[in-house]
């Protein structure tokens, strides 16, 4: 660690970039010199910083700066344990003691990389350190008193890497879709133009190591204020939604500042005010095709149908497993997060002119595998986008779960920070500001100008009048495993035994007649009933309607709280709707192990227990979920207090599912409301959402006076067996 000396003379006058506070190191030394007695000034120092970062990580969060201060405690100590056993001033006691609480600090890295893995790859004395960590090691050096030359105080830039190659891990496990494989020889693609990567600026900010402070701006609020951009006016016509759809008031300001030529956004807008549909119109605003859309498998189907309702001339591809049935040819592609590592090399080379990641705070571990590769795919379409300015959108109502640092991954993403440093665009934002992280009026002028490269936040409360009052999004969800492969197999086979009944049915009735090209509705229902029968009084034997959705009901339950939980974190408290225990107590167990705490609603409870629950839901802030039964929580309570409910299952009455969301939508309801319907794509599920819509509008004509079509006055449960067994009939 001791380097050579050099006058002090020379010390302070290359000092001037380096010392923050602007002082000569001249004076730093003679106030130090004090503390000469110390043969090892700086292990103090390391004692200190080490167990901050361990203290971090006993909270579970070791983000970006600890991180820098975990290896330049590792490289210090390292440098510190070579200089004492090879200084031949030391006696045989004083080396044995430093190398004895130098040894203390290391225990302590070690206990803390046990912790969280990631860290150890930062004790490798190979790593090269860049140059947040090279100031601060040169911050601490200083501060022990250490004297150093010139060439010990230079900070060396760092060399330029590019993510472009898959690593090698995960080479084997790398697919080509076969219809990507067809689009290469359609049209080759050309060489990438790889713009050459600014040089660093210098100016009165070069010296700083300025992430903590702009977390600190952030972290104090810095004055106040919404942590929204400056959005251009309201054009005199809206031009973006395709006919028969409009976009509230809120989703055009984005747009025309998208037209008007900014392209990166942290998209934060509260669950329920259209973030995916402002993302997929950014990108035909912005002329960005093809967009990858990377999402977790919640909204995986709910995105593409929002592509095609929002751009109906774009086409969109939903990527599943190894991408066999994906169409390389579409504008937009789907792709969720787990299956993302096995695309990367098709991905990486594709030539997207835009990217969007939705749920954003699921790449707030920078370790994790999945950051990584949503980082590295970042990057390359940043390197070979026509200008080197794509359209990057990270979308989520909760950017920060922890941790002011968790917006350290997004910013990333969206390029606006590199190597733990401003990235040059939002560095020449910072430097025009005039002032330095000394300077009290910098805070809030560094949050504003970190907001104006594309924070976006809207509230419920602030669009209220652009939202009905009450609406049901439905939110379809991939069952891609066994037990969804399960029961899309059981709904065939109850098909089939339905379309062998109506054979029966039709030759009893019409003896030889062939049987018409349309099926008889009649017989149909006739069948239907009789199953019906069969399945209430459990004497049909094998699957029927009810078990299925019960299955279907369970199969859900995990996503439903998922997304639940997702809600929960970014609006406050939620309803949770089910209608059997095992997906209450499922629901219950989830939300536990995500940390939220929950009361529950159930019939067998009695008054006073259900009583408790509601006043504790209502006036305790740290109940987030209140988990209900759907018939025993559907009438008599007041939940409004929340204004989100999740439906994980459904009802097999429109009447039902009403009562369920008038719980929370009723008076003293200040907010608008949403109810999420959690739907299992390509099952019964959806059709029966579909037909309890329809019974809706019995009620509309018969006491509204509106003149919605009434679709059929039979039971949902009739209707939905008649469908699965028309699908078997025309199949």
């Amino acid at each position: 660690m001791c380097a050579p000396q050099c006058c002090r003379a020379d010390v302070a006058r290359h000092s001037g970039d380096i010392l923050p506070n602007g002082s000569s190191q001249a004076r730093l030394l003679d106030r130090r010199a004090a503390r000469g007695d110390d043969a090892a000034p700086i292990i103090p120092i390391l004692a200190r910083k080490v167990r901050e970062v361990e203290a971090k990580a006993a909270r579970g969060k070791v983000g970006p700066t600890n991180r820098t201060r975990f290896q330049v405690i590792a490289l210090l100590v390292r440098e510190e344990r070579a200089r004492v056993k090879s200084d031949t001033n030391l006696s045989t006691a004083a080396r044995t003691e430093l190398l004895k609480r130098l040894d203390g600090v290391a225990t302590i890295l070690a206990r803390t990389a046990a912790r969280d893995t990631s860290l150890l790859t930062l004790l490798d004395p190979a790593t090269t350190p860049g140059p947040a960590a090279q100031r601060m090691r040169l911050d601490w050096l200083l501060d022990s008193g250490a004297q150093l030359s010139p060439e010990e105080m230079e900070i060396k830039a760092p060399q330029i890497s590019r993510p472009t190659v898959v690593p090698a891990a995960l080479a084997d496990r790398q697919v080509v879709p076969p219809s990507v494989k067809r689009r290469l020889k359609a049209t080759p693609f050309l060489a990438p133009a790889i713009q050459a990567p600014e040089r660093p600026l210098t100016g009165r900010l070069s010296g700083w190591d300025l992430m903590e402070p702009l977390y600190r701006s952030f972290e104090q609020g810095a004055g106040g204020g919404a942590a929204t951009m400056d959005l251009p006016p309201l054009p005199r016509f809206e031009h973006f939604s395709p006919r028969g759809r409009e976009l509230m008031p809120h989703q055009v300001e984005l747009l025309e500042a998208v037209r008007r030529g900014h392209r990166t956004f942290l998209l934060a807008d509260e669950p329920g005010l259209g973030k995916t549909a402002q993302s997929i119109l950014a990108a035909s605003v912005a002329g960005a095709f093809p967009l990858l859309a990377v999402v977790p498998n919640v909204v995986k189907i709910n995105w593409a149908r929002e592509v095609e309702q929002w751009t109906p001339s774009r086409k969109v591809t939903v990527i599943h497993g190894d991408g066999d049935t994906m169409d390389a040819f579409a504008d937009v592609f789907v792709v969720n997060y787990e299956i993302l590592d096995r695309h990367l090399s098709w991905l990486m080379r594709f030539g997207f002119r835009s990217m969007v990641v939705d749920e954003a705070h699921f790449i707030k571990n920078l370790s994790s595998q999945r950051s990584q590769h949503v980082l590295a795919l970042a990057e390359q379409i940043r390197q070979t986008s026509p200008g080197g300015n794509p359209l990057l959108m990270a979308l989520t109502g909760t950017p920060l779960i922890n941790d002011v640092e968790d917006f350290h991954a997004i910013w990333k993403f969206l390029g606006w920070v590199e190597d733990n440093q401003p990235a040059p665009a939002l560095m020449r934002k910072l430097e025009a500001i005039g002032l330095t992280p000394a300077d009290r009026g910098f805070y809030p002028e560094a949050r504003a100008a970190v907001i104006s490269m594309g924070i976006v936040r809207r509230l419920k409360s602030e669009v209220a009048q652009d939202l009905p009052a009450r609406r049901i999004a439905d939110l379809p969800v991939e069952l891609d495993d066994d037990l969804g492969r399960s029961i899309r197999q059981a709904e065939r086979e109850l098909g089939a035994r339905l379309a062998q009944r109506y054979h029966r049915l039709w030759e009893t009735r019409h003896g030889g007649e062939a049987e018409p090209f349309e099926p008889d509705l009649d017989i149909m229902r006739s069948v239907a009933t009789a199953e019906l029968e069969s399945s209430r009084n459990a004497s049909g034997g094998g699957e029927n309607v009810f078990t299925m959705v019960r299955r279907i009901g369970q199969a859900k339950a995990t996503l439903a709280t998922d997304y639940t939980a997702q809600l929960a974190r970014s609006v406050g408290k939620v309803v949770f709707f089910a209608k059997h225990i095992d997906v209450m107590d499922t629901a219950e167990r989830h939300l536990a192990e995500a940390g939220l705490k929950t009361v529950s609603i159930r019939g067998e409870q009695t008054s006073s227990a259900r009583q408790k629950a509601i006043d504790a839901f209502a006036n305790d802030p740290e109940v987030a979920v209140a988990v209900c039964s759907l018939t025993a929580a559907g009438v008599g309570i007041n939940l409004h207090s929340a204004s989100n409910v999740v439906l994980a299952e459904l009802s097999w009455t429109a009447a039902e599912q009403g009562q369920a969301i008038d719980r929370v939508h009723r008076i003293g309801q200040e907010q608008p409301v949403t109810a999420w319907r959690i739907l299992a794509a390509h099952t019964i599920d959806t059709k029966i959402a579909e037909l309890i819509d329809a019974k809706q509008g019995l009620a509309a004509r018969a006491l509204d006076g509106d003149d919605t079509e009434i679709v059929s006055t039979t039971s949902v449960q009739l209707d939905a067996l008649v469908h699965l067994m028309r699908e078997a009939l025309t199949r």
